[in-house]
């Protein structure tokens, strides 16, 4: 079955502990690559700095697409414009 939630570049948290990795519960990561037709997935765990300290196949079962609010430039209103 092919999954139609997370995709590619979706950020995502663990939903699982995984101490051989040293990653816990809730950790975010960004989906890098779609893996066995959607049922698993490339995370990249990374830093504040942007470098990564972790990247690894995970299935579905351990990741939830985290839900962001996008705004659009053209909704704001035009003193927030350039």
């Amino acid at each position: 079955m092919k999954n139609k939630t997370v995709q590619l570049l979706d950020v995502v948290a663990l939903t699982v502990d995984l101490p051989e990795e040293n990653l816990w519960q809730g950790q975010v990561g960004t989906v890098v690559e779609v893996l066995a037709d959607g049922e698993a997935f490339e995370v990249e765990f990374s830093d504040r700095n942007g470098l990564t300290y972790a990247s690894l196949g995970l299935p579905l079962e351990q990741i939830r697409r985290q839900v962001t609010r996008k705004t659009r430039s053209s909704s704001l209103p035009d003193q927030f414009l350039d």
